[in-house]
């Protein structure tokens, strides 16, 4: 009689145990890419006007965070009227005396006119101001209409009915006129009427009034996710088993709100780069002498015609920034949601 040999029956072992271990290491990685995250990290990736509008607002970003270090290394600052230093720089017409703007190896973005500042500089503190002012007012906005629209939303009843009216006087207003008029009496407050206003207190009020008025839309959005979200079968599971309010927000409503709340950050700061620079051009925002792409903007509109330079850079920037931030929330827009993709 043969006896089976061992070795028939190994391979046949080592493959079972080979295809266990497989399973067993193949499993979680399957289902780490299949994730919510990574599979829009993936579509984001395909999505090539995403990638480049992301790496230019990184590099507008850089730049602003950056800019002490790059004035530093570059020599100059931004306040300093370097024609009282080299009277050549301006013409008798106190126009830069050099050609485009005076641009050269010392002034690479060429001089301010009648001032004679560094336009380079001006430009790099100008983000600064414009973009942590925005960055800043963003936040807050975000903050704000998440907890008022989830509150409304979950709650329902007196305070969805009073939140939401408050919404809609809100959005009813003419923001940018509102603004205007609105700006004096927030300095008002806090400075007499004959002193000057620190620059501190003007980005605060800015801050402060941009997210006074911008939280409206996003809290209106969030309201109506939270009221389908709530009569779900998992919320009214967490409600039978005991679940605090506060367990119920941060654990089965908020989870399913990151992508409208990350789509509409996107989509806000742009917009209130503009709104801040265009309080600034209107002159109750940041003022001269402090670098803003706004004060930019306002002081090259009175040159443009002689000029061109001066107005070129801020306005070039600017566009190039909100368009790229506006093309890159399209795009998280459709990596997060594939549904709303035309």
């Amino acid at each position: 009689m043969t006896s089976p040999t061992p070795s028939a029956a190994t391979p046949l072992e080592v493959t079972d145990e080979t295809v266990a271990k497989s399973t067993t290491s193949n499993g979680p990685k399957g289902s780490e890419s299949r994730s919510p995250g990574r599979l829009a990290w993936k579509r984001f990736k395909r999505d090539k006007t995403g990638v480049i509008s992301a790496y230019v607002v990184i590099f507008f970003f850089v730049i602003a965070i950056a800019a002490p270090l790059i004035a530093k290394l570059y020599g100059k600052n931004p306040y300093t009227t370097y024609s009282t230093q080299d009277p050549s720089l301006l013409d008798a017409f106190a126009y830069p005396s050099g050609p485009n703007g005076g641009m050269s190896s010392q002034f690479w973005f060429g001089v301010e006119p009648q001032l004679g500042r560094d336009v380079f500089t001006f430009l790099l503190y100008g983000i600064r101001t414009s973009l942590g002012i925005a960055v800043a007012a963003t936040i807050l906005t975000v903050v704000v209409g998440v907890v008022v629209g989830i509150t409304a939303g979950y709650l329902g009843g007196k305070t969805d009915y009073i939140v939401s009216r408050v919404i809609d006087i809100l959005l009813s207003f003419p923001s940018t006129l509102f603004f205007i008029a609105f700006m004096p009496v927030v300095y008002g407050i806090f400075v007499a009427p004959d002193d000057n206003i620190p620059t501190w207190l003007r980005a605060l009020a800015l801050i402060t009034v941009l997210t006074a008025f911008g939280w409206a839309t996003i809290a209106r959005l969030l309201r109506g996710q939270v009221l389908g979200l709530r009569e779900r079968e998992f919320v009214e599971a967490a409600k039978v088993t005991g679940a605090s309010p506060m367990r119920i927000v941060f654990k089965e409503l908020l989870p399913n709100l990151w992508t409208p709340i990350i789509i509409q950050g996107t989509l806000l700061l742009p917009t209130l780069v503009t709104a801040e620079a265009g309080l600034s051009f209107l002159g109750v925002g940041i003022i001269d002498p402090t670098p803003d792409w706004g004060v930019m903007i306002a002081r090259g509109s009175t040159f443009y015609s002689q000029d061109l330079t001066f107005m070129l850079f801020p306005g070039v920037s600017m566009v190039l920034f909100v368009v790229a931030f506006n093309l890159l929330g399209d795009s998280v827009r459709d990596a997060l949601d594939p549904k709303s993709k035309r």
